[in-house]
């Protein structure tokens, strides 16, 4: 097994507001746990014209860091709808083609929304048809696996802790719990 000493923290800490402090806050509890945490560097402002050459250079960036990765913790608290940012879907695939061992967690408001069907349901009003499978609002069929994400997330995922939080954006309490597993995994 290769030695765990940095870890990629993806999920939609980028996009807040204070996303540098967030940034910081997260490597912190990484150096408490012995690890070095490698977060997305900081979104610049984009050009008025908005240049397909900053995009690709923004995603060369990230993929070299996403190579230094010896593992990965994956905040997949819903953004933007009843599912994970879609950035740190796609981080998750590319550490999971790496063979980098993954963690995950998953901030809620209330225990209704600890589910993936429910938050869909939730969001865009899917329902039961007539024989009883979930679809969303197109009539196109929402996983019911009783999981809190998606299948292709949820399963690659070593370990996914689902938090009931009055603060599912900021709340780091998934990440102190992935840090201790991904700890005890590395031993």
């Amino acid at each position: 097994m290769r030695p765990v000493r940095s870890i990629w923290l993806a999920g939609p800490d980028v996009w807040l507001p204070a996303s540098a402090a967030q940034a910081a806050r997260q490597r912190a509890y990484c150096i408490d746990y012995g690890f070095t945490g490698l977060t997305p560097d900081p979104l610049l402002p984009v050009s008025e014209a908005g240049s397909e050459l900053e995009a690709r250079e923004l995603y060369a960036a990230r993929m070299a860091r996403l190579r230094q990765a010896d593992a990965g913790v994956v905040n997949l608290t819903p953004w933007r709808g009843p599912s994970a940012d879609p950035g740190a879907a796609f981080e998750t695939g590319v550490l999971a083609g790496l063979g980098r061992p993954i963690f995950a967690y998953l901030n809620v408001p209330d225990e209704s929304q600890a589910e993936y069907v429910d938050r869909v349901e939730s969001f865009v009003g899917a329902q039961r048809d007539e024989a009883g499978v979930w679809r969303d609002g197109d009539g196109c069929v929402v996983e019911d696996y009783g999981l809190p994400e998606t299948v292709m997330l949820w399963a690659e995922a070593r370990r996914l802790f689902v938090i009931v939080t009055s603060d599912p954006l900021h709340d780091l309490t998934g990440l102190e719990l992935c840090l201790e597993a991904l700890r005890l995994y590395a031993e």
